[in-house]
């Protein structure tokens, strides 16, 4: 850091190994940083806070007495000016989302905790505090070219000697050229530089009388300041084919967005944050393409509605699964093809209804121990997707995980289930009676009853309903004198030629000849 004042940070977090973890992890006053205090829970470091006067408070979101979640908002209400950088573990994802409407500056995640990344999200959130670079115009002035594009990225004014820009880029327009590095495999940090370095060769090959300077603000992001003449905007794009195509071997995951143009160095900021880095994040949404163009990108669909999942619970609760997973995978689908959708939003909704499902499901009575051991496999996956795609193939992984739960279980309840249904139309055979009547008395969806009754009885519910009128038919034929018209309408049959066809199918007569046959074998009786 470049102001003369020290960056005071305060530290929260119930469990004293971590706090000290973080206190060893870097030389911080070297850094322009000072560990003014640590607290156990927001209670503590309330009380703190008026005694240390910190410019940051980094905290964990579960803690005892009060949470994470409950401080930043205190933070917020009573010191403003405070910076909360927030530490979390995976699956905490709706924790996180209420921090962030509270007004956290960061989060980190604590599985991926190390030097780095710490020391890049303080000094962001650094670059945020006024005060810490309160410094006079002359001494602004004399920023380096790298240091000017590091705080017009950070995102606050500063003065600077357009002299020394226009020297270092002499060229009328620019645009930005960036890499996603989040998915690159582990033990890639040396191979960072030399990607870095591929790119600038490939683009300085590609752009006679370019003007460039890499930059990395973001632990997962390089980024490369392009300065040409306006008639060369053009060649940027195939000089960014190339680069793409050049590191399709050393670099498959890797992706890349080139930014529209702009003519004043002061939007560098500006077109980093809503046009680089927002580029870079609809590529998600775009598995096959490695790199994003600004001006090559579709129109976007409409975000999709909001999920109804009252609804979706109550059709699970009535055993409408069929019904409930299919409007679930349609809206996934809504997500997915809205490339605006918010990853943060879309991972966080999947891994919700995994955990809901699970929870409702075990309600019900199903054996989940599978889905509840599985679950958290299926959170890390989605958390680490590289595309859309791949995040929406873990929850229909778990549909279908789920439906076989649902079935198995389905089994061994299944002749209960079908003794109470048999009951009924045993007990209704006369009524007019449907399918779906039957699964509106059980709360089913029909063609899941139909499926069910198929399933678990040798007929299905049509053939079963008409072996049983039929077989009512038959013994008030043998019995009763009432006419055939009359039989008819007392076992259902509304239409009495559709139940003479009906009964001859089932016993190979007609009522009137089953009626003369039984009179004539009573009479030989």
């Amino acid at each position: 850091m470049t102001s003369k004042e020290l960056c005071r940070v305060l530290i929260v977090d119930d469990e004293i190994l971590i706090r000290q973890g973080i206190k060893h992890y870097l030389n911080w006053k070297q850094e322009g940083f000072q560990i003014v205090g640590e607290a156990s829970n927001g209670k503590e470091a309330l009380e703190l806070i008026d005694e240390t006067h910190p410019h940051i408070v980094l905290t964990d979101i579960v803690m005892p007495v009060m949470d994470g979640e409950e401080l930043t908002r205190a933070i917020k209400v009573r010191y403003p000016d405070i910076e909360v950088v927030v530490l979390s573990s995976f699956g905490e994802f709706d924790y996180v989302r209420s921090t962030f409407q509270s007004g956290v500056a960061d989060y980190i995640l604590k599985p991926k905790l190390e030097t780095q990344e710490l020391l890049r999200v303080l000094r962001a959130t650094a670059g945020k505090i006024p005060s810490l670079h309160a410094t006079d115009a002359t001494e602004e002035i004399s920023l380096s070219i790298d240091q000017i594009i590091e705080r017009l990225v950070a995102g606050y004014d500063i003065d600077y000697d357009p002299d020394a820009v226009v020297e270092r880029f002499p060229y009328d327009s620019f645009c930005l050229f960036g890499v996603s590095l989040k998915h690159l495999p582990s033990g890639m940090n040396s191979a960072r530089s030399i990607l870095i370095q591929m790119i600038e060769a490939e683009l300085e090959a590609g752009v006679p009388h370019l003007a460039y300077r890499s930059f990395s603000i973001e632990q997962n992001v390089a980024a490369v300041l392009l300065n040409v003449e306006k008639s060369r905007l053009p060649e940027l794009n195939k000089a960014a084919a190339d680069v793409v195509a050049a590191t399709a071997d050393s670099a498959p995951y890797a992706v890349f967005a080139l930014s529209g143009p702009f003519t004043d160095f002061a939007e560098l900021g500006a077109v980093y944050k809503e046009g680089l880095l927002k580029l870079l994040q609809y590529s998600f949404y775009f598995p096959d393409r490695r790199l994003i163009v600004h001006n090559e990108i579709p129109v976007p669909a409409p975000q999709a509605v909001k999920f109804n999942l009252n609804r979706f619970t109550e059709e699970l609760k009535r055993s409408q699964f069929d019904v409930a997973f299919g409007e679930l995978k349609q809206h996934v689908a809504a997500m997915t093809a809205s490339y605006t959708t918010d990853i943060f939003e879309f991972k966080s909704f999947l891994s919700n209804i995994i955990f809901n499902v699970t929870v409702l499901l075990g309600n019900m009575d199903y054996d989940v121990k599978e889905l509840e051991k599985a679950r958290y496999k299926y959170f890390n996956s989605i958390d680490e997707s590289r595309n859309a795609d791949e995040a929406a193939s873990q929850l229909f992984d778990f549909i279908t995980a789920a439906q076989n739960c649902i079935c198995s279980s389905a089994s061994h309840a299944g002749g209960a289930n079908m003794k109470m249904l048999l009951e009924y139309i045993d007990q209704h055979y006369s009524d007019p009676l449907s399918l779906k009547d039957m699964a509106n008395h059980f709360h089913f969806n029909p063609s899941y009853l139909s499926s069910y009754f198929s399933t678990y009885n040798k007929e299905g519910f049509a053939e079963y309903l008409n072996k049983i009128r039929t077989e009512k038919a038959a013994e008030l034929l043998r019995k009763d004198a009432a006419s055939i018209s009359e039989i008819s309408g007392m076992v259902g049959y509304s239409d009495h030629s559709y139940f003479c066809k009906v009964f001859k199918k089932m016993t190979g007569l007609s009522p009137s000849q089953y009626r003369r046959q039984h009179s004539m074998q009573g009479k030989r009786l």
